[in-house]
This record gives structure tokens, sequence and C-alpha cells, in this order.
């Protein structure tokens, strides 16, 4: 009896990527293409009517980035593997989208055969994440516990707002404010503001 391929759905916002990604899965004997997303909302709707096995998934991509996407696809069908392909492993993404469930992640630069390898990896259960991802992804992991109110509080210090201009374009308190603060310090490590910024910063982590 002949061994079902593995279904794959690529999600990438350029058509070049998922053109040649295509085209290397395809040629494997045991995995197959069944679709293709241009972005995190079409990708969640494709897995809902395809059910594929896997979900190659970019990070960021226009409508909803791959890390959201990945949240909701797993809310949803639990048993689908995803595994990410990014170009920006120091991402805060990219810690979200392993702390939702996905399993595994490699850099897009990475070459065919080490790619082969870790999917195969992954649609037989295991984690794959190289070391120095981990690394990297260890470093960011603090930073994605801050709150959205948090981030946007770090965001205004970076671009030099003081605690006074956060608490008039937040409307809350002096107060308020010195204890989010507090709170980002203690989650990063780090002992004020000035610290908090360039650790951000270096990393690539805020918008600004």
């Amino acid at each position: 009896m002949t061994k079902s391929k593995t279904t794959i759905l690529l999600a990438d916002d350029h058509a070049l990527l998922r053109m040649g990604l295509s085209s290397l899965l395809e040629c494997q004997p045991d995995m197959t293409v069944v679709g293709e997303a241009e972005d995190g909302e079409e990708a969640i709707r494709l897995a809902r009517k395809l059910s594929p096995d896997l979900v190659i998934m970019d990070l960021a991509m226009p409508v909803m980035n791959g890390a959201e996407a990945t949240k909701r696809i797993l809310e949803a069908r639990p048993s689908t593997k995803i595994f990410v392909l990014t170009s920006f492993p120091e991402s805060i993404e990219l810690a979200r989208a392993l702390a939702s469930g996905a399993s595994g992640a490699l850099v897009k630069d990475t070459p065919n055969d080490k790619l082969l390898a870790a999917l195969r990896k992954v649609i037989a259960g295991q984690r794959v994440i190289p070391p120095e991802m981990q690394r990297q992804i260890n470093e960011v992991i603090a930073f994605a516990s801050l709150s959205d109110r948090q981030l946007a509080f770090l965001e205004l210090a970076a671009r030099g707002f003081s605690n006074e201009d956060i608490v008039r374009q937040h409307k809350t308190t002096i107060d308020a404010v010195k204890k989010q603060f507090s709170a980002i310090f203690q989650k990063l490590g780090v002992t004020n503001r000035a610290e908090a910024v360039a650790y951000a910063q270096r990393k690539h982590l805020l918008k600004t």
C-alpha cells in the first residue's frame, strides 16, 4: 500500500519564494503542496478549508502576521504542524509563534537539504530549532511577555517621550506610568528606561 504524502500549505507574501519552495517540495516523494497563501488571514482560511498536515509559515506578511496566524490555526486545528521560515530569527514574532505551538523554525537562506531534513523531523513529531536560533529566541522571550500597554510606553520612550508626555497621550497618571516602567525593567532585567530602550533597539524589537 502506497504511503500518503504529507500535505503542505505555503504561507508567504513573496510569490517567488512560494514558487521556489513549491518546486522543491513537489520533487519530494513524500510531500505535496496543496495550497498557497499571501497573508495570514488567507493562511487561516486555507488551513480550515484544506486541512494540511503542515504549514510553512512566514512571519512578516500583510493583513495579519505569521505569529497571529500560527496561533489561530493551532487553536482551530491542534493537529496541524507549523514550521516557521523567517528572515528575522531575533524577532518577537518568532518567539510568539513558537510560544503558540509552532513545531520548528529556520532562516530562509537555509540550504535545501537541511530544510528538507528539518521538515521531515517536524512531520515525524520532533521540534526543530537550531541552537543559535534558540539562543536568539531566549533573548526576546522576556520582551514577548510585555503587555501591549508596556510595549506602547517603551516605544514612546524610545522616541524621546517623557513620563509626563506619556501621561498626556494615554490619559493616565504618573504613578501608573512609573508602575508600568518598573514592570518593564523587571521583565527585561534592566534598571532604567535607557537600558530598556537600548536592549530593544539592539534586538530590533521596536517599531520606532
